[in-house]
């Protein structure tokens, strides 16, 4: 029964000696990775803080090209036309052509082309070729709109007779007008392009 007794004891020792050498190790490991944590905690906050900059940098990229993107392949229509006044009817004879600069700066060449005092007698077309943006003017005498840069030709109503805008099939803009109280008008853009940008 001694021999019990002994054993027990010593077995009771060496274990209070066992255990509170694991606890001393513990400790010491338990220091160093409360630092390895500290440092894994800085690594991880780096990467989340970089990574969340760098997406949000993405939405904002992609948000703004997809905005531009979309003013570009639907632009706002304000309709920003308005009716300006041209001549007085007697001013411009039969044959005869008046160049109109329009608030937006659009350069417009009307012309009359009967004796009529109504709308119908004049014609108003832009004043620029659409195949180089050369300046076209009326030829009352070969009754057309001629343009001198590649001998560019249009009709009466703006269609391509000859030159690059007939074999690219080019038309001159044509404007609306109306006749009021013997007073010409025409229905031109207001602002120009440039100026919504």
């Amino acid at each position: 029964m001694r021999k019990s007794l002994l054993d027990r004891e010593l077995r009771s020792r060496t274990g209070v000696k066992i255990v509170s050498e694991i606890l001393k190790r513990t400790r010491g490991h338990a220091g160093q990775s409360t630092m390895n944590n500290h440092a894994d905690s800085a690594s991880r906050r780096a990467f989340l803080l970089t990574g969340s900059c760098m997406g949000g940098g993405l939405i904002a990229g992609y948000g703004t090209l997809g905005i531009m993107a979309g003013q570009f392949l639907y632009p706002a229509d304000d309709g920003d036309f308005g009716w300006q006044f041209v001549a007085s009817l007697h001013e411009i004879a039969v044959g005869e052509s008046r160049e109109y600069v329009a608030p937006s700066g659009a350069r417009v060449v009307v012309a009359r082309q009967t004796e009529q005092e109504t709308a119908d007698a004049f014609i108003a077309l832009s004043s620029v070729c659409p195949h180089l943006g050369c300046r076209v003017h009326w030829e009352p005498h070969n009754s057309r709109f001629f343009c001198p840069c590649h001998n560019g030709a249009f009709d009466r109503q703006g269609q391509p007779t000859e030159g690059p805008p007939a074999a690219a099939g080019q038309q001159l803009v044509r404007f609306p007008l109306k006749v009021e109280d013997g007073l010409l008008f025409i229905e031109a853009p207001l602002s120009s392009i440039a100026r919504e940008s």
